[in-house]
């Protein structure tokens, strides 16, 4: 079926016998261009869009060219298809939106999410050739909209995924987000296999997309990675080499726009995928091995706040998050873990009505040290926990769900400062930090 073909589009495409998959060949202008043929969601009713060797998908118009079928999908291809359809799947991908399931809407120039996970498939049909692949649309959403409610649906659809046979999982989802989420499902569950996010900074659809080859790479990932963890899969580099797998509750996303902006922070990735050849390479030997079987225990008291301090921020914030019920606080201090001393007083309040109070900081790299200046003993001694180079936005996550399970502040300080799932790293590498050469 040429899905979203029309016009002389079309008509070319039939007259060659080409369906989605096959590899064919357009010359134009003198230049030739050679790719696997893709469903089309452009406008224009003669542009072809073809899948280069690079992995980048472009559109040909068909103008004043020529077109021709090089290469019918294999037929171990189609059956590979047909029977990941008809079996039980080995990989399970769960779609919860983002970039990476959209595409554009050219008559607006906007990006709206796809209406099928099996679009994405699509456009990297190679896919199947990795794992007998199934797929479920759990919810449509811009990772914008994510909340703790999502988290426990994804949570209960991994244990599902899991419960009926898969040996691992992806779950495409936006990238603004994506840490929070990956922070939340490595929390709640204990695997037999990896549960790999996966996103993209350009939609599907165009020229530069890191959808395709992140999505493959991920599915590669889940069938071929021996850990039982939660991980962040995408771009690591600005071509299109490899990814890499940050843990995901040691990961970032560092840029706006970049395809390498998610980074591993205090930590190094767990593993390197050079995609082109099918090659997973553990880069760590301290990954949490896999299970017998699958647990889930996906809880999150949202009576939480993340406190970015600031110079002028007035401690009467904390007065009113009291009021509020707040049953923690993580504070997102200066350096080594600092908030002006105006605000002892409040938090001592606060901590001995029961309010559990933790210190990270807005430095990201390196770890809070309270016991170095004035302030931070200070500040110690009014009840703040220091979280060690727990990342803030990991931090507030442990937090709702700690609480969720405890209710004892000696507890839920204990599990806060327990290093659950390699959230907490103990010794740091001067590697750690990136460094740029601008020779």
């Amino acid at each position: 079926m040429l899905e979203g073909y029309r016009g002389s589009a079309l008509q070319s495409l039939l007259q060659i016998n080409a369906d989605i998959g096959d590899l064919i060949e357009i010359e134009k202008n003198s230049n030739i261009y050679k790719g696997i043929l893709m469903p089309s969601y452009s406008p224009y009713d003669d542009i072809i869009v073809i899948k280069l060797d690079n992995g980048y998908n472009i559109g040909v118009s068909i103008i004043s060219a020529k077109i021709k079928l090089i290469k019918k999908k294999s037929e171990s291809q189609k059956e590979t298809q047909e029977v990941s359809k008809s079996t039980k799947s080995e990989i399970k991908i769960i779609s919860t939106g983002g970039t990476i399931v959209s595409k554009i809407e050219y008559e607006t120039g906007a990006v709206r999410p796809a209406l099928s996970t099996e679009d994405i498939i699509k456009f990297m049909p190679e896919i199947n050739n990795i794992a007998k692949i199934s797929a479920e649309i759990l919810f449509a959403i811009l990772s914008e909209n994510m909340t703790p409610e999502h988290w426990v649906k994804i949570a209960e659809a991994v244990k599902r995924a899991f419960k009926e046979g898969n040996e691992g999982v992806v779950i495409a989802h936006g990238t603004d987000t994506m840490a929070y989420t990956a922070s939340a499902l490595a929390f709640s569950l204990k695997l037999p296999g990896p549960v790999v996010l996966v996103g993209s900074q350009r939609s599907s659809d165009r020229p530069s997309s890191d959808a395709a080859i992140n999505l493959y790479s991920s599915v590669l990932l889940a069938k071929k990675a021996p850990f039982g963890e939660v991980v962040i899969n995408m771009h690591g580099e600005s071509s299109d080499t490899y990814t890499l797998a940050h843990r995901g509750v040691k990961v970032r996303k560092m840029h706006t726009s970049r395809r390498d902006a998610f980074q591993s922070i205090n930590d190094k990735p767990l593993a390197k995928v050079e995609w082109k050849e099918n090659k997973v390479e553990i880069l760590r030997s301290d990954y949490i091995p896999k299970r017998d079987e699958v647990e889930e225990d996906a809880k999150f008291d949202t009576h939480v706040f993340l406190l970015k301090y600031y110079p002028g921020l007035t401690p009467d914030i904390l007065e009113y998050l009291m009021e509020k019920k707040v049953r923690g606080v993580i504070l997102e201090g200066t350096g080594l873990g600092h908030v002006a001393t105006s605000f002892v007083d409040y938090i001592k309040k606060m901590t001995k009505d029961g309010v559990f109070v933790g210190m990270t900081s807005q430095c990201l790299f390196g770890r809070v040290n309270m016991n170095v200046y004035t302030t931070g003993r200070l500040l110690q001694e009014a009840g703040v926990v220091p979280l060690e180079d727990m990342l803030p936005e990991v931090a507030i996550v442990k937090l709702m769900w700690v609480l969720a399970h405890e209710s004892d502040q000696e507890k839920v300080k204990k599990l806060m400062l327990t290093n659950l799932v390699g959230e907490i790293n103990p010794r740091h590498s001067l590697d750690f930090f990136p460094r740029w050469n601008y020779d």
